[in-house]
């Protein structure tokens, strides 16, 4: 993945506390812990290896797991149904309860394996939008007065050809 003859870095960045985009390899990994932390495929892997360690331990957990969605189940049709049951009631009690069955709904669905995924990738989603460069209102405005002027241009050339081709074939049809 790199040069051994001696050359200088190419990139402008090398030295100066970046990543390393150099691929690791894998009859490096026995270390990879402590030498290779930056390297985002061993990252990978070592992810991948204390998930395996940890699977079972989580094996024990995940045959309780259908309980936990059938008590999640349970308590958001409870929750239908008491919000239609006391709909004499007032509406600020049946949102405050619905919000109550909501929240422990949502923390007993947590605790499965499939929960913790969608709060891990949840959590994944979070920080990558936090990394995305928005653009400026002046930015958005120039983009959007480009498509119009486009779309204008556009359905001029269409009306043109659509006008000439009906000229041309009333003309031969008579």
């Amino acid at each position: 993945a790199s040069s051994s003859i001696g050359r200088a870095a190419v990139s402008k960045t090398a030295g100066w506390g970046f990543d390393s985009l150099l691929a690791c390899h894998l009859t490096r990994l026995s270390g990879c812990e402590e030498k290779w932390q930056d390297c985002l495929n061993c990252r990978t892997l070592i992810a991948g290896k204390r998930a395996l360690s940890t699977n079972s331990e989580t094996t024990s957990s995940n045959s309780l797991d259908w309980l936990k969605w059938l008590v999640v189940a349970a308590l958001l049709g409870g929750g239908v149904y008491g919000n239609w049951y006391y709909q004499d009631e007032s509406l600020l009690i049946r949102v405050a309860a619905l919000l109550v069955g909501a929240v422990i709904a949502g923390f007993i669905a947590v605790q499965t394996e499939r929960g913790r995924n969608v709060w891990t990738l949840m959590k994944e989603a979070r920080s990558e939008i936090r990394r995305v460069v928005w653009p400026s209102n002046q930015e958005t405005n120039q983009t959007t007065l480009v498509v119009l002027v486009l779309v204008l241009i556009f359905a001029l050339i269409l009306w043109g050809l659509d006008s000439l081709l009906s000229w041309f074939v009333s003309s031969i049809i008579g």
